[in-house]
């Protein structure tokens, strides 16, 4: 699973790692009944403290969006895809609220924000990369052995 963690944006580190699961699983980049690497694991491979990765997995247990399989570790429950979507639509749609919110307190007309978000959709077309788009990429990245 790949995560891109960015300690300075202002969103918590836990809070990124669940949004990117979700994200995942919205994506179906990662699928019901599929296990997700354990917390030493994802600790040592983002360099972050065990603490933070569990804080996130337990919120994603408390949400119904993994499970634990005694012995095997953290997996995807079934039903998760369409919560994730959910999810996934609800946190971009309050951040789009934000936006023109702020927008419009600015005084920016209506026009002049589709205007804006119309050259922004234009000018990241094809540029993003996606959960889907980076996981397939690192796997077809040939690993070399380190020396």
């Amino acid at each position: 699973m790949f995560f891109s963690i960015d300690p300075n944006n202002g969103v918590a580190i836990y809070e990124q790692i669940v949004r990117q699961v979700k994200f995942a699983i919205a994506d179906k980049t990662v699928r019901p009944g599929q296990l997700l690497p354990s917390v030493r694991l994802l600790s040592q491979q983002l360099a972050i403290n065990p603490n933070t990765i569990n804080r996130a997995l337990q919120q994603l247990q408390t949400e119904g969006i993994l499970e634990a399989l005694r012995g095997r570790g953290l997996a995807v429950c079934e039903g998760a895809t369409a919560n994730c979507v959910a999810a996934r639509r609800t946190l971009v749609s309050q951040r789009f609220k934000e936006v023109v919110s702020e927008a419009l307190h600015a005084g920016l007309a209506a026009d002049d924000i589709r205007g804006i978000v119309s050259q922004q959709l234009d000018s990241l077309s094809g540029q993003i990369e996606t959960v889907s788009s980076t996981v397939a990429s690192t796997a077809q990245t040939p690993q070399t052995p380190s020396a």
